[in-house]
């Protein structure tokens, strides 16, 4: 992976099409990744399952992580992911639409850096999803390495 990819982790196929057509028209990430569960997203994340082949020693810039998945929620991937060396400090943005305060409590017990409320609304949908390319992809100094 090059410096800057993004991961999205979702499983709704209307709000993958409109995230990647957000962050394609505003050239803001050289590749983008997608996988649609959670037990998808530890397995790229962590090269297993059917990423064990792939050879990529960088995380992405980024991974976008939605909420409810399917086999692993946003929730189980994130405690996960803080819980390992190599995945503690990646920046992980929970991307959901979910207005429960204990989703947005959980997400940040674990150490979230952010909670984005997916906006109904397409011209919204997208101003919000560029506006996070912008900021972790252009604005945000990553560490060192990543």
């Amino acid at each position: 992976m090059n410096a800057k990819t993004i991961l999205l982790v979702e499983d709704n196929a209307q709000d993958e099409m409109l995230t990647l057509r957000a962050l394609r028209r505003a050239n803001l990430a050289n590749h983008i990744d997608v996988v649609r569960d959670g037990q998808q997203a530890l397995d790229y994340l962590f090269r297993e399952g059917e990423f064990i082949d792939q050879q990529a020693p960088l995380l992405p810039t980024i991974v976008l992580l939605d909420i409810g998945l399917p086999r692993l929620s946003g929730l189980e991937v994130l405690a996960r992911l803080r819980a390992d060396k190599r995945t503690e400090l990646l920046p992980v943005v929970i991307l959901t639409s979910s207005d429960e305060e204990h989703d947005r409590l959980k997400s940040y017990e674990n150490r979230a850096n952010s909670f984005v409320r997916k906006p109904v609304d397409f011209t919204d949908f997208a101003e919000t999803v560029v506006g996070l390319g912008v900021y972790w992809l252009a604005t945000n100094e990553p560490l060192p390495g990543r």
